[in-house]
């Protein structure tokens, strides 16, 4: 609106393309298309391709794309390209639209060309009205009679310095996709602290890999088991929402903001609902309900600071151990005090030019952001799925959550951590703390916003204290750190099972449009672990690869299992594929997993039913007779013939980024950080067509690694257990009877299944 409220995604939220719009108009007459100038990022000075678009057919991408002009007849294709129009001719400026079909605009058809006044329609006819030798023609505007607009009422109340924010329902649209009701408890809000001049944040100045920019915590909001929430914002201020369920972390990540103005009511339907589509019309506990007051974080707003927020935490409950005095490599050094003495790396657009160099980050921070899987300082345009990059799904909180050693977080240390995580791994809560002081910008920006905006001055570059608990280092005991020790279980298969070493019976099950899967019949059998008895009585038919994408676009033609963002920025590349027919399928829900077993049963149509395999069933089929972690030997065993788990091959998620895959030859400890056991080599970065390494001796190919597999097991939360470790873990996380677990709706991104068949 005029007065600023109001503000939405008119096109393109979660979109590649275009990269750029500029000098938008409404079509006269028409109630939602606009014509529009496209360009890329770093790219031609905003001269670009002239567009219609109508937002009615689509938001995202090229959907509701008309044409391009000229182009009349040809689909607009999405191009992924950082400079999208610099070799692209005619060029355009400042369009006009007279109609639907014509528009006034400046434009020079060739590099040669002047800026001339054109009269150009969706025909392609492009008609020279005037051109001057001295003169760009530029911003043309037809001298002609108008109706007046309609007057639309200012919504803002300038004598306040809030404003009020409703959501109807959070789990309304694909934001929170399938997550159940009554999980999500809070929201976080938090808000930016954007570069001064001359000090952005590029690669490695906030953080490894990211974050851009500083972030605030302003605190959190209670969220109405309805889904509803109200509350009360600071105006003319950027701020993320970040859904939280009861353990505290985010669930869903805002990587955009949102800003209200002085006493505006904002208002949205959901996350990430369709603009397209009406509110249910209902009247929610929020909407009655008083607006509520932000919580604030362990004290005021101020940056996040790794050293001030997370590091006294690992202080207490994690130096005891991890204290630099132990040279093996399964006890990172963890220390606050020590700095990173050669920070530097290989990769575009680093920000080692602007930090310091021998006391930029260090040696704790960067040795435990490691185990965080993050979305880092560029990632999937795309929206993200629920719980993509949620803590929980990091091997820094898994093992955590395991009791690693004993160690028992509080609720402060678990809420500090996840937060942390959640804001994507920062170390530096101030710019001055990350490049150098901005002097006098740091207080012209006060005033500007005080004069501008009538904030109340907040020093951001300030050091604020915070209501953190301190302790000395908890050692923990004895007794808990054997009892939590990683031991490789003792397993003994019976004698009693006689025909572990017999030939096996397969079987091939056609799917509909093409594709089929070849199954193997297992023995029953009885095996111990720890002198427990695991007993399978009836022999099952189990599949002896993983299910494929095109397999399961059997039964659903629209899955994807989009793709794995590298390191770094994504200017030439929409992400690593992970959703190619040949590839196992992933980021598919259990409840999606049985969905498919059901769909096979009746494709059957016999004596046998399709399911998930149990987790004693996968782990009895695995082994194939085997006692050792893995079919194939040990942890220590070269798995380069036999799995695809995280080898050498991950330092490729460090490569140009204006490429699509081209590698660097001299990447740094800095460029090449994701934990993975470098003295092997499976040939592969991520995920690769199931059978291509050696099968078991019963015939099953990767059990350990590729995807991690489903069963239909759950755990006593109620979550289902996942089997077999993926690309991303090393061997440990994939030995045999190692297991983690998850929601039934959640989809992983390194997470797929495979089935099995049973006597009805």
């Amino acid at each position: 609106n005029p007065d600023g409220t109001g503000q939405l995604s008119y096109y393109g939220s979660n979109s590649y393309w275009p990269n750029s719009f500029w000098y938008s108009r409404p079509i006269p007459g028409h109630r939602s298309m606009v014509v529009s100038v496209i360009t890329g990022h770093h790219d031609s000075h905003r001269a670009g391709e002239l567009c219609l678009f109508d937002p009615a057919m689509g938001r995202n991408e090229a959907d509701g794309c008309v044409q391009r002009i000229p182009g009349f007849g040809k689909k607009v294709e999405p191009i992924i390209k950082d400079g999208l129009v610099q070799n692209s001719w005619p060029k355009f400026l400042h369009p006009y639209p007279l109609s639907e079909k014509y528009f006034l605009v400046s434009c020079k058809p060739t590099p040669q060309s002047k800026w001339g006044l054109y009269l150009v329609d969706v025909f392609d006819n492009m008609t020279l009205l005037y051109e001057d030798d001295q003169y760009a023609l530029l911003e043309p505007f037809p001298l002609v009679k108008r109706e007046r607009p309609m007057v639309i009422p200012d919504r803002v109340d300038l004598t306040r310095k809030d404003a009020e924010a409703y959501i109807a329902d959070i789990y309304n649209g694909p934001g929170l996709k399938d997550v159940p009701r009554g999980t999500i408890k809070q929201l976080r809000l938090i808000t930016y602290h954007f570069a001064y001049q001359n000090m952005g944040g590029l690669m490695g100045v906030v953080g490894v890999d990211g974050p851009w920019d500083i972030k605030e915590v302003l605190g959190t909001v209670p969220v109405h088991p309805d889904g509803s929430a109200r509350f009360r914002i600071p105006a003319n201020t950027p701020i993320a929402f970040q859904p939280l369920d009861g353990s505290g972390q985010a669930l869903q990540l805002m990587r955009s903001w949102t800003t209200a103005m002085p006493g505006e009511i904002l208002q949205c339907n959901g996350c990430h609902e369709d603009l397209n589509q009406a509110a249910v019309p209902k009247t929610s506990m929020g909407f009655l309900a008083k607006p509520d007051e932000i919580k604030p974080w362990y004290g005021q707003r101020r940056g996040f600071s790794y050293a001030r927020e997370v590091q006294p935490i690992i202080d207490k409950y994690c130096l005891a151990c991890h204290d630099g005095t132990k040279e093996d490599a399964k006890d990172p050094d963890l220390r606050g005090t020590e700095y990173v003495k050669d920070y530097r790396s290989v990769q575009h657009g680093n920000g080692t030019g602007h930090v310091r160099r021998d006391s930029h980050f260090t040696v704790g921070y960067f040795n435990l952001q490691k185990y965080v899987r993050r979305p880092g300082i560029e990632s999937d345009m795309h929206l993200l799925e629920p719980k993509e990059f949620s803590a929980d799904t990091t091997e820094l909180v898994q093992i955590l959550r395991e009791g690693h050693h004993g160690v028992r977080l509080s609720p402060q240390a678990w809420d500090r951590l996840l937060t942390w995580i959640d804001l994507n791994c920062p170390f530096h809560g101030t710019w001055t703390e990350a490049t150098k002081n901005p002097e006098k910008q740091r207080s012209r920006r006060m005033e500007l916003a005080k004069l501008y905006g009538n904030l109340d001055p907040h020093d951001a570059e300030a050091i604020y204290p915070t209501d953190i608990e301190k302790g000395e280092p908890i050692m923990p005991s004895e007794e808990l750190q054997k009892a939590d020790e990683r031991k490789d279980p003792v397993v003994k298969v019976l004698a009693e099972t006689a025909s572990v070493n017999a030939p096996l019976e397969t079987k091939t099950v056609k799917l509909p449009n093409g594709p089929a899967l070849e199954f193997v019949r297992v023995p029953a059998g009885i095996y111990t672990v720890n002198g427990k008895e695991m007993r399978i009585e009836k022999p099952f038919w189990i599949s002896t690869k993983e299910i494929r994408n095109d397999q399961f676009h059997a039964f659903d033609p629209t899955h994807n299992s989009r793709v794995e963002s590298k390191h770094c920025y994504q200017f030439g590349i929409h992400g690593y594929p992970i959703n190619n027919p040949f590839q196992p399928v992933c980021r598919v829900t259990n409840a999606q997993a049985q969905e498919f077993c059901e769909w096979l049963t009746e494709q059957l149509g016999g004596e046998l039913t399709c399911a998930l395999p149990t987790e004693t069933q996968w782990e009895w089929a695995a082994r194939a007779g085997q006692t050792t972690p893995f079919f194939y030997g040990t942890k220590d065993s070269d798995f380069g013939q036999y799995a695809n788990l995280a080898d050498l091959s991950m330092k490729d998620f460090a490569t140009n980024p204006y490429t699509v895959d081209q590698k660097y030859s001299n990447l740094t400890q800095y460029d090449d950080w994701i934990p993975s056991e470098k003295r092997f080599s499976d040939g592969v970065l991520l995920t690769t067509a199931p059978g291509s390494y050696r099968p078991n001796a019963w015939g099953l190919y990767d059990v350990h690694g590729n995807v991690a597999e489903w069963t239909r097991t759950a755990d006593d939360s109620g979550n289902f257990l996942i089997k077999g470790g993926s690309w991303y873990d090393r061997p440990y996380r994939a030995a045999v009877h190692v297991s983690r677990s998850a929601p039934v709706w959640q989809r992983l991104f390194d997470v797929g299944f495979r089935v099995v068949l049973e006597e009805k």
